[in-house]
């Protein structure tokens, strides 16, 4: 795991390069760019900065979330109180640790949920698709 301070993701603010912390973790989201759903421009304003606050209010659902995987490149080291972070921001970042230690707590309960869901719904569509068909044979 590689763990970056708030100078390193700053270097990173263009399209030809752009970083973003969410809940202190690092994500190079150049590639992502063209095809995000709000244009490049939502990304480009938060290049190099913390987006967590602007990708919680954009209200990005658990289909979201997953994608950041394939972007992820390390943590941020914001608790540091190097290169001139203030107070402010290492209590936003020690808010988005423990948010995401929470999240990451309660992954395998909402898979868990999810796998039974697809295995209980998955054969009942089935049978559906079967019963309509001798129906309407």
């Amino acid at each position: 795991m590689k763990v970056f301070d708030s100078a390193d993701v700053t270097r990173h603010n263009n399209s030809q390069d752009c970083w973003v912390i969410i809940n202190a973790r690092v994500y190079d989201v150049t590639k992502f760019l063209n095809d995000h759903p709000g244009g490049d421009k939502v990304l480009l304003d938060v290049a190099g900065k913390d987006a967590s606050e602007e990708f919680e209010e954009a209200g990005h659902g658990s289909a979201a979330r997953l994608m950041l995987d394939e972007y992820y490149v390390g943590e941020a080291d914001l608790l540091t109180p190097s290169h001139g972070i203030s107070t402010r921001m290492n209590l936003k970042a020690e808010a988005h640790l423990k948010q995401q230690k929470i999240m990451e707590e309660n992954m395998p309960s909402r898979l868990g949920f999810i796998i039974k869901s697809v295995r209980l719904l998955f054969p009942v569509a089935i049978l559906g698709g079967v019963v309509a068909f001798m129906l309407y044979k």
